[in-house]
């Protein structure tokens, strides 16, 4: 359970701290963040679990809804497997999570993931991209240490 809220939680900060880049022209605050496409994906994950083609009309709702669905359901099942891998958040450091966070980036990274989608790695994008991810692994490594001790109380003295 703790797992699973954590890294709902995380992938939650996570797309916060990624709206300023995807809305900054709408922003107007593109002289100081870049605008990148960084939400683009989830309808095509929409697309691919419903069978149709990748590129959908960005106001398909159920490509939308299945696609964030999905991506949520990733961040919750990557808080399980932080935990499981740590195995008890009283006892490791919460940063761990910092280094999931970024090894899943890497993972991303170096695997079809970005060609299959066409996503250009550019500098801009990987920076922000694995920041994102360490913000991620802040929130959830923070997330799991406080809901592991408020569930546990005694486990942290």
């Amino acid at each position: 359970m703790v797992g699973s809220v954590a890294g709902l939680v995380a992938a939650f900060g996570y797309d916060i701290f990624r709206l300023p880049f995807v809305f900054a022209r709408d922003l107007g605050i593109d002289r100081v963040v870049p605008p990148l496409p960084l939400f683009t994906v989830f309808p095509r994950f929409g697309a691919m679990i419903l069978g149709q083609p990748l590129e959908q009309p960005m106001c398909a709702p159920l490509t939308q809804v299945l696609g964030w669905a999905y991506h949520f359901s990733n961040g919750l099942t990557f808080g399980i497997m932080y935990l499981a891998l740590l195995n008890d958040a009283n006892r490791r450091h919460w940063a761990w999570a910092m280094v999931f966070a970024v090894g899943l980036e890497l993972g991303m990274l170096f695997t079809p993931y970005p060609r299959f989608f066409g996503i250009a790695l550019a500098p801009k994008f990987v920076v922000v991209t694995v920041a994102a991810h360490l913000v991620f692994g802040v929130v959830m490594g923070v997330s799991a240490r406080g809901l592991s001790r408020l569930l546990t109380p005694s486990a942290h003295r």
